[in-house]
């Protein structure tokens, strides 16, 4: 380089010729792309609720449903019961209620425990201690289903809180049938059980197969 060019000349000695920045300006051009991305998805051509529409014959946006379509809170998705109140509220003549509307049986039990499984393990833990995975990774812990307050609540109280939410604990009503929640409960109360049983608890043949298991 020319040392007499004017740039030599005015850069003060000792100092280093500005270099260009090429990270910096790659992060500003992906900001900027990623604004307009947003802005573009924001302002993307769509039907708002009820407005006209030229492409269906009756002028509306909104179509009606496909013929045969079943709501999910439909009656002929619940199972029938002669209480269909307890079923859906969970209650009986204002009161939370103390027996499931559905016969508990292995099945209902089964099912509970699938549920349970899906729904419950990740706080309440499949022992239903509170010691889920996701508490031991730092979750507010939910209380072990063998706390006398609990042990000593009504069945319909679990119905409640899963229908509902409790504390930090959300409604699981859109995701779990009414009577997926009572076959929860039941499975609950189970639980409950196991962690005080004793062999005396046990019907006579059951008695039998544990004296035979311990042999």
């Amino acid at each position: 380089m020319n040392p007499n060019t004017p740039r030599a000349q005015a850069r003060p000695r000792g100092a280093t010729a500005p270099r260009p920045r090429p990270l910096a300006a790659a992060v500003a051009a992906a900001l900027m792309a990623a604004a307009t991305g947003c802005t573009d998805m924001y302002d993307q051509p769509r039907y708002e609720a009820y407005e006209a529409s030229p492409l269906f014959a009756d002028g509306a946006s909104a179509r009606p449903l496909v013929a045969g379509t079943v709501p999910r809170e439909d009656a002929r998705n619940l199972p029938a019961v002669e209480d269909r109140e307890v079923l859906l509220t969970g209650m009986k003549d204002g009161r939370l209620a103390t027996q499931s509307p559905l016969a508990v049986d292995a099945a209902l039990l089964a099912r509970g425990r699938q549920r349970y499984d899906i729904y419950c393990t990740p706080c309440h833990g499949q022992l239903g201690d509170g010691r889920g995975v996701i508490v031991q990774r730092g979750f507010s812990p939910p209380p072990s289903y063998t706390e006398r307050r609990l042990v000593e609540a009504p069945l319909g109280h679990f119905f409640d809180v899963i229908t509902n939410g409790h504390g930090t604990m959300y409604s699981f009503a859109a995701r779990v049938a009414p009577q997926d929640r009572w076959a929860i409960a039941a499975y609950i109360r189970a639980l409950q059980l196991s962690q005080g049983a004793k062999p005396a608890d046990l019907p006579p043949e059951d008695q039998r197969t544990l004296e035979g298991a311990g042999k």
